[in-house]
């Protein structure tokens, strides 16, 4: 029945479903994990790797990562390709706010036009969905840090801790268990402060569970730089400022938390 449904985008089978587009969902569910994680003082993204071959040459830049403003930072998965063309698109997008209201884009602005095109590419004849989904993690001085996750429909939300990739469903319920969030009774004295997240956790707990959460999702013996991508946008000077780490910052990251991550290897 699927069969008769699913060759083109605009026709919905008797069920109300668009199969393309849950294809293209099921593409991203077979790509490297990527794991967003909110805290107070910042948000750490990670990545996996899925390398192909010992022969090939790694990319000297991020694959996985990619800055799409001075306040914004995405980490994708599905297709590279696909991924490419939304990120170029989203920086176009960005500096145009810049250029008309001189002032850098908002987070959920970004994403929501972002978004929008991806949602035409589910509408019009002739076009496929985007196989890509975006964790975009920014800062922005109305609502402070924000992160959200998008998939191929044009769906958007904001999560505190988020993941999509490989094994998400189990990295999810990780993140449900671990996540520090604020008690409430501090939730009021900290929702005027923009920035702080509504959020107990800080930088350091935010890496300590992605450590533990890429430990136990990735099906690796052993976690390495080579198979991983960190980036983390923070503020300094009260402006956002996103560091992606270089393959050694990486290694020092899990040498730091390898206590954590040592008993799911058993």
């Amino acid at each position: 029945m699927a069969r008769r449904y699913d060759s083109r985008t605009t026709i919905f089978s008797p069920e109300g479903r668009l199969y393309q587009v849950e294809y293209a969902m099921e593409a991203i569910s077979h790509a490297g994990t990527v794991i967003g994680i909110l805290s107070k003082d910042g948000i750490v993204l990670a990545a996996e790797r899925q390398a192909t071959s010992n022969l090939l040459e790694q990319s000297i830049g991020s694959e996985k990562i990619y800055e799409m403003n001075d306040n914004v930072v995405a980490g994708v998965a599905g297709l590279t390709a696909d991924a490419n063309i939304l990120i170029n698109q989203s920086r176009v997008i960005a500096q145009r706010y810049l250029q008309r209201f001189d002032s850098p884009i908002p987070v959920e602005h970004l994403v929501r036009r972002l978004c929008d095109l991806k949602q035409g590419y589910t509408q019009f004849g002739g076009l496929r969905p985007f196989g890509v989904s975006f964790l975009c993690a920014g800062w922005d001085p109305t609502f402070g840090f924000q992160l959200y996750q998008s998939d191929p429909a044009g769906n958007y939300s904001s999560w505190k801790a988020a993941c999509i990739g490989e094994n998400y469903s189990n990295a999810q319920s990780i993140l449900k268990q671990e996540y520090k969030d604020d008690d409430s009774s501090d939730a009021g004295s900290n929702s005027s402060n923009v920035g702080s997240a509504g959020t107990r956790m800080t930088m350091d707990d935010a890496l300590k569970l992605t450590c533990v959460v890429l430990s136990k999702t990735i099906d690796t013996a052993k976690l390495t730089s080579e198979k991983l991508e960190f980036a983390t946008i923070t503020l300094k000077d009260d402006k956002p400022y996103i560091h992606i780490y270089s393959s050694e910052e990486i290694d020092e990251v899990l040498k730091k938390y390898d206590s954590v991550m040592k008993p799911s290897e058993d």
